[in-house]
């Protein structure tokens, strides 16, 4: 695997690069779109600050929590108040629309190419967005989707419909848009009731989130077909002049996407790795012939592109 002493960085707003890379998506035969969780905090989804505070603000006067993720490990003390904080985690990370409108300019860049996407994103905002499901491989889980805490058998649950009851159930608003209202001068409730914490059909356990935390993560028949399409899309392309577009990935999980991108760009001497990406922005100089790396916000770039 290549070093980090064997790395080159490159510099950010340069407009022949960015000028390349519209030139490139405009000829290659296929693009595959690596993103990681920068390219969601382009598109406006912060777990800090305002947002954080406007959702939880009785959490955090109660448990001191500085941000949103952290919040989600808090060992509560009763699963009706750890699904009351987790039910506003899931609505707003999931199934309301993104802030900013990134993932749209992406789905217009790609929309009439041959496109696959590998992401570790779970708040399913390329569908949303409008890319192919068909063409989606999330290998994290998704913040949809439950699964039994043992788990007992490998099966999600989608819990769009429960979760919107179990935010209506403390108070809050949902209006015609599907975003989540605080009302004003009311106390919302930091706890669901117990009729609606969710429980295993099989061993009746605890549910938890279909989420890549631990040994118990549960990947289901759709993650396997979903795996499949991933890898027959490489396949038929191989030795094609396919670009790898990594976007927001950083150093946490490497070996999914970024090394992965790296190797196959380097045995495939038709192939194009391009990385945008904000202080992350770099690549082996094995492959710095065939590399376009662009050093800023993923959003602002890709209006330019």
């Amino acid at each position: 695997m290549y070093s980090k002493t064997a790395t080159m960085r490159y510099t950010s707003g340069c407009c022949d690069d960015i000028m390349r890379l519209k030139e490139e998506l405009d000829t290659v035969d296929a693009v595959v779109i690596g993103a990681g969780s920068g390219l969601s905090t382009s598109a406006g989804f912060s777990y800090t600050g305002g947002r954080f505070q406007r959702y939880f603000g009785d959490f955090i006067e109660k448990y001191g929590f500085q941000d949103m993720y952290s919040g989600g490990f808090y060992p509560f003390e009763s699963l009706e108040e750890h699904w009351a904080y987790w039910s506003r985690y899931i609505y707003i990370n999931r199934y309301m629309a993104a802030p900013k409108p990134v993932y749209n300019r992406l789905y217009e860049l790609v929309k009439n190419r041959d496109y696959f996407v590998l992401t570790t994103n779970v708040d399913h905002q390329f569908q949303r967005a409008g890319f192919d499901k068909h063409r989606l491989f999330y290998t994290q889980g998704d913040y949809g989707l439950w699964q039994c805490s043992v788990p007992c058998h490998h099966e999600t649950y989608d819990n769009g419909a429960s979760v919107r009851k179990m935010a209506e159930a403390q108070g809050f608003i949902i209006n015609e848009n599907d975003e989540l209202i605080v009302p004003e001068g009311k106390n919302l409730r930091m706890g669901i009731p117990s009729e609606l914490v969710p429980y295993c059909p099989h061993c009746h356990k605890p549910m938890t989130m279909n989420l890549r935390c631990d040994m118990t993560f549960v990947q289901d028949k759709g993650w396997y077909e979903a795996s499949g399409r991933y890898e027959d899309f490489l396949r038929r392309h191989k030795n094609q002049h396919i670009l790898f577009l990594e976007l927001g990935v950083g150093g946490n999980t490497p070996v999914i996407i970024k090394y992965p991108f790296w190797w196959m760009t380097a045995e495939d001497p038709k192939a194009l790795y391009a990385c945008i990406n904000t202080g992350e922005a770099y690549a082996p100089k094995e492959i710095a012939d065939r590399t376009i790396c662009i050093n800023g916000d993923i959003g602002e770039v890709l209006k330019q592109v």
